[in-house]
């Protein structure tokens, strides 16, 4: 009985002592911090671009800048025209050796040109001269040279008319780099003097007013490089289409003159 009753209570007093401790939990490790070049940017508006120096210049930025766009402008207008010109140009002289040489008379030679291009202007003006020198002033003068000589200012006269624009290509590219130097020494003077006169001379103060006058001599650059390029290009397109102008007008001076082009056999 003792043995039973001790047992008894000895498995009474093993249920009711407390549970053993729990394991200490391990804290949560913290988030490592991103690297520098996976942190956020924060764009910031930049004070010092072209629309604050058009809203902050005065009338001599705002009137370089305005000129420096009408420079541009032009530029690009010019150098469209020309091609255009040039294009039709080569397509005239290939209707005019394709229709003009394979009539059977210079007057019908003549009627086959689209009046008003070069090419019709000189056959004009050297069938005008071949019909209308007996009985004139120029009469002193040989009929070989009167029709060389009104054929030759003809050709100038075509040869000035290709050559219009191209001074203005060549004035826009020499002096649109100066015109932007001038907007820039004009807007460094302005930036210095308000820095004196405000007393602050921090980097944040120096830097951006002088960056922006630098945009000046960058628009210059910009305008004066196509403007150059662009002339370049359109002469040497000119030279090339007066070669076949010039071409057409010895034939033509060959034929008034011994009724064969040059080189041809009667």
């Amino acid at each position: 009985m003792l043995v039973a009753a001790s047992l008894v209570l000895f498995s009474a007093s093993a249920f009711t002592q407390d549970p053993a401790p729990a394991a200490p939990v391990e804290a949560a490790p913290a988030p490592a911090e991103a690297p520098a070049g996976d942190k956020e940017t924060v764009a910031v508006e930049n004070p010092y671009g072209i629309g604050a120096l058009w809203a902050q210049g005065d009338f001599v930025a705002k009137g370089v800048l305005v000129m420096m766009l009408i420079m541009s402008g032009a530029t690009w207008y010019i150098m469209i025209v020309k091609f255009i010109d040039q294009a039709k140009l080569s397509k005239q002289a290939q209707a005019a050796n394709a229709g003009f040489w394979s009539s059977r008379s210079v007057e019908e030679g003549k009627s086959a040109l689209a009046p008003g291009t070069p090419f019709w202007y000189i056959a004009d003006r050297g069938i005008a001269a071949s019909q209308h020198h007996e009985g004139t002033l120029v009469e002193q003068i040989d009929l070989s040279s009167w029709i060389t000589m009104s054929i030759n200012r003809a050709v100038d006269e075509i040869q000035s008319r290709l050559q219009g624009g191209l001074a203005v290509l060549a004035t826009v590219g020499s002096t649109a780099p100066f015109v932007g130097l001038f907007g820039t020494v004009w807007g460094i003077y302005h930036a210095l003097t308000a820095i004196g006169i405000s007393g602050q001379a921090s980097i944040d103060k120096v830097a951006g007013p002088v960056g922006e006058a630098l945009i000046m001599t960058a628009i210059g650059l910009a305008v004066a490089v196509p403007a150059v390029m662009g002339y370049n290009w359109l002469v040497r397109r000119n030279k090339a289409g007066m070669e076949t102008v010039r071409s057409f007008s010895a034939d033509l001076h060959s034929v008034l003159l011994s009724g064969a082009r040059v080189g041809e056999k009667k």
